[in-house]
């Protein structure tokens, strides 16, 4: 696990020095603490005799192949170079074959595979791979930089070219986060208006956008060229969501137990220690016993546990761990919002709102002190119909073709009911429920996952901020993704959404930053392409029925963990938001969202802000996820504009 960095120019006047490339490299040296390496070649003329500047730079957390497989790595006659982040979990059998094809190995890494598949596939080399990675390879042979990123998004990566005629600008910088772009004058420094509209809907902002105009995420599943000053985008995989097929339910119990046992075996290979992220949930705790199956010796688990009842699920975890012999750890941390903030904001880049990024940052710090590699369970919900919310959007379904019940005399006041700070209260769950219950289906979906209403932000934004967007709907992305799944059942349309959009923007990213700042490499099994495909293509009854999901789950390895992991009620990661902006946060929130001179003052309207703290603080309504986004912004702002 690294980072990486870099830049290739076709005009002089817009080269980069070797200390900006340095400064590009050196800015996620948190991604690769072991080591740090450069290359830059000025003198390199194309067909066109222009002088082409190339530059790559590298952080290296080293996982396997301690001694060796330094970047850049370049092939035997050094005309192709590269540079990678992740993994390559089935890079022996790739190496078997590429010797037999007559390749020389200087390494025992999995990256070198990389590079002769490349000699040998060019950019059909990317579907090959299973694993997580982001890819930057220089051809001088063909004068272009590929880049490309895993299936699933896993591992970012962020890019820039100056193009369109722009004098002295014919060049593309790249990196594994948005700080190495940021380390270059000129390329981050317009705010995208859409981008705000964006993160106030959805809590992230999805690809290929970011933060930053002429600014982009290189999309999951997708390689990006880039020559003769153009860069061309252009989709390696994809799975279609809205074919089914059909399979007996032993046959599906017996792919999935072949399927994921592969993928834990793969994700276990590392020359450094290796443990696994433990919550109690489902999920994590059938990675955890198909590790332990795997392991001659006890798997070191990890959980973290706070002092707040409804927030702490360590005590299933320690069942888990009891039931299945590991070397567990339980750390127990007091969160504070006052404390990680800053940290999460520099960290993360671009604003980035899912408060469950606290837990996740403490959870990999203290980890890391134990271990260098810890497996996650991320993904079975979104591929196994684990949310609540797929319960909420199946029943309503059913509701609407028995009577439409948003209508009914009355329904309204639930509306105007005191929230509970309760992490899953049952007046909360009710309210939401009723507010999306006579929308379209996926417009339903939206208003569940949503943090701001359309409404709610049109009465949030000035005037000046409102005509600065563009006519584009934040709904579209999520539109776009749902229409892929079209034909299939409810239930399946939203998960395969979630897949598709909340699984590589959020969850993804949530991970990599959280983990990769602390030199912590998370594996997550459950999203090995094979498994997201095989689930992706299961009959809904295999995985939900009755209101419950993870069916397959517990029918393929229920036996190895206790059954009442598959019964008790789900908490998910979270952290007592609520509470934070009624105490410890409300110093904050008053020196900055409503200060005199917040950053937000251009975007948003004041009145509206003060209404949203004050009905908070009130307990009239819980508003502490829209203020949590709303002061990540802010905190944004100040740090980054």
């Amino acid at each position: 696990m690294c980072g990486i960095a870099g830049t290739v120019w076709l005009q002089q006047s817009s080269g980069i020095s070797r200390e900006t490339l340095g400064k590009m490299t050196d800015a996620i040296s948190h991604r690769g603490p072991d080591d740090s390496q450069i290359w830059m070649q000025t003198d390199h003329h194309d067909a066109y005799g222009r002088n082409v500047g190339i530059g790559l730079g590298f952080r290296r957390l080293s996982i396997i192949d301690l001694q060796g497989a330094r970047q850049p790595m370049a092939n035997e006659d050094g005309n192709v170079r590269m540079v990678f982040n992740g993994e390559i979990y089935n890079y022996q059998s790739l190496r078997k074959r590429l010797q037999g094809a007559g390749h020389r190995f200087a390494t025992d890494g999995d990256g070198e595979s990389i590079l002769h598949l490349y000699e040998d596939l060019g950019t059909d080399c990317f579907a090959q791979l299973n694993g997580m990675f982001a890819i930057a390879i220089w051809d001088a042979s063909k004068n272009r930089l590929v880049l490309a990123r895993d299936r699933i998004g896993q591992k970012p990566l962020y890019y820039s070219c100056n193009q369109n005629g722009v004098p002295g600008e014919n060049r593309i910088v790249f990196g594994s986060e948005l700080k190495t772009l940021a380390a270059v004058d000129g390329v981050c420094t317009e705010v995208d208006p859409a981008a705000i509209d964006e993160f106030l809907t959805y809590q992230y902002i999805p690809h290929p956008g970011t933060i930053w105009k002429g600014v982009r995420k290189l999309p999951p599943g997708h390689f990006a060229v880039f020559q003769d000053g153009k860069v061309t985008v252009t989709r390696y995989w994809d799975f279609d969501p809205s074919v089914e097929t059909p399979i007996s339910a032993g046959d599906a119990r017996d792919r999935l137990r072949e399927l994921l046992n592969d993928s834990v075996k793969l994700r276990m290979q590392s020359d450094v220690p290796l443990g696994s992220f433990l919550s109690g949930g489902i999920d994590s705790s059938l990675i955890t016993a198909i590790a332990q199956s795997h392991s001659s010796e006890p798997v070191r688990t990890f959980s973290i546990g706070f002092p707040v009842a409804d927030f702490d699920e360590t005590k299933y975890a320690a069942e888990v761990a009891a039931h299945l012999g590991t070397r567990h750890q339980r750390f127990e941390v007091s969160p504070s919002g006052v404390d990680v903030i800053d940290k999460l904001v520099w960290h993360y880049d671009e604003p980035f709102g899912d408060s469950s990024a606290v837990p996740t940052w403490y959870l990999s710090e203290l980890t890391r002190g134990e271990v260098t590699v810890a497996l996650s369970g991320d993904g079975g919900d979104e591929l196994f119909a684990g949310y609540e919310r797929y319960q909420a959007l199946w029943l309503s379904r059913h509701l609407q073709r028995i009577f439409p019940f948003h209508r009914l005399p009355g329904i309204g006041l639930v509306q105007h009911l005191p929230d509970s700070n309760k992490q899953r209260s049952l007046i909360r769950r009710g309210k939401r429920f009723l507010e999306a219950f006579g929308q379209p289906t996926a417009r339903r979906y939206l208003n569940w996952l949503q943090i701001f209403p359309e409404s709610m932000r049109g009465s949030l934004y000035t005037d000046d901020f409102a005509k600065s967007l563009p006519d584009a709907d934040p709904f579209d992305f999520l539109d776009s993704v749902w229409q892929r799944s079209d034909g299939r059942d409810v239930v399946s349309q939203a998960s395969m959404s979630d897949v598709l959009s909340y699984l590589p923007c959020d969850l993804c990213t949530k991970v990599d930053i959280a983990s990769m700042a602390h030199g912590l490499e998370v594996r997550q099994p459950l999203l090995d392409h094979r498994i997201v495909e095989f689930a992706g293509s299961l009959p809904i009854r295999h995985k939900f029925r009755g209101r419950r999901g993870k069916l397959i789950l517990q029918d393929t390895f229920g036996s190895m963990i206790p059954a009442s992991i598959f019964t008790r009620k789900k908490m998910g990661f979270g952290i007592p938001i609520g509470g934070w902006f009624r105490d410890e946060l409300k110093p904050m929130v008053h020196e900055t969202l409503l200060a005199n001179d917040a950053k937000i003052v251009p975007f948003f309207n004041r009145d509206v802000v003060s209404e949203l703290v004050r009905s908070h603080e009130a307990s009239e309504h819980n508003h502490g996820y829209r203020l949590w986004n709303l002061l990540i912004l802010e905190k944004w702002l100040r740090r980054w504009t």
